[in-house]
C-alpha cells in the first residue's frame, strides 16, 4: 500500500526532448518553484568532471546518481508552502535504474508517493527533438524510454494527463487548468 503523497510536488515527465524543461522554464517565470532534471544536471556534473557516470558510459551509475540528485531535490523542495514543479524526477531515476539491470522502480520508490497523483506527461514531438551535448541518444531510443515512464506509472498507480503538443504557453495554461481542478 502507498502511503503519504505530497498533493504539492506536480511531476512533469515524458518524452525526452518533449518540451519539459521549456515548460518548467515557463512556469518559473509564472512564480511557482521548479525543480530542473536531475539527469541533466548529473551530465553537466559528469561533462565537467571524470565522466564516468555518462548515460552511454555506464547507465547503472548515471541512473544511481540520478537518483541521489532526485531524492535530495525532493527534501530540498519541503521548504517551499506552495506548488512545486519538477522536470522529471525520482520515478523516471528509477525507470533508468530498472532499465540498466537495477532493482524494479517500485522496489526503488518503496511505499511513498513522492509526487501528487496526476502526473503531466509530454508525449514524444519528433518536430522538436534534438541532440545537443547531453543528450546524445535518438528519437526512437527516446521513445522507448517514454513508454517505461508510462509503464511504471501505470504501475505505480499515478493518473496520466498527456500534454497536447501545442506551444508553451498553452501548455502552461492547461497545466494550472488542471491543477485548479484537481485541487479544487
Amino acid at each position: 500500500m502507498v502511503s503519504r503523497m505530497n498533493t504539492n510536488f506536480i511531476l512533469i515527465t515524458g518524452c525526452s526532448g518533449g518540451g519539459k524543461s521549456t515548460l518548467l522554464d515557463a512556469l518559473g517565470r509564472h512564480g511557482f518553484a521548479i525543480s530542473p532534471e536531475p539527469g541533466r544536471r548529473v551530465i553537466a556534473s559528469e561533462l565537467a568532471g571524470s565522466g564516468g557516470a555518462l548515460p552511454w558510459v555506464d547507465m547503472a551509475a548515471f541512473a544511481s546518481r540520478a537518483i541521489e540528485t532526485a531524492r535530495a531535490d525532493l527534501e530540498a523542495a519541503r521548504e517551499f508552502d506552495g506548488p512545486v514543479f519538477f522536470d522529471r524526477g525520482l520515478i523516471d531515476a528509477a525507470v533508468a535504474c530498472e532499465h540498466s539491470g537495477g532493482p524494479p522502480a517500485a522496489d526503488t520508490l518503496g511505499e511513498v508517493r513522492h509526487y501528487a497523483k496526476q502526473v503531466f506527461v509530454v508525449p514524444p514531438w519528433k518536430e522538436l527533438f534534438a541532440n545537443d551535448a547531453a543528450r546524445r541518444h535518438d528519437f526512437s531510443a527516446a521513445v522507448q524510454e517514454y513508454d517505461r515512464i508510462l509503464c511504471a506509472l501505470d504501475d505505480l498507480g499515478y493518473d496520466r494527463f498527456e500534454l497536447p503538443r501545442v506551444g508553451v504557453a498553452d501548455r502552461v495554461e492547461i497545466v494550472l487548468q488542471e491543477r485548479r481542478a484537481d485541487c479544487g
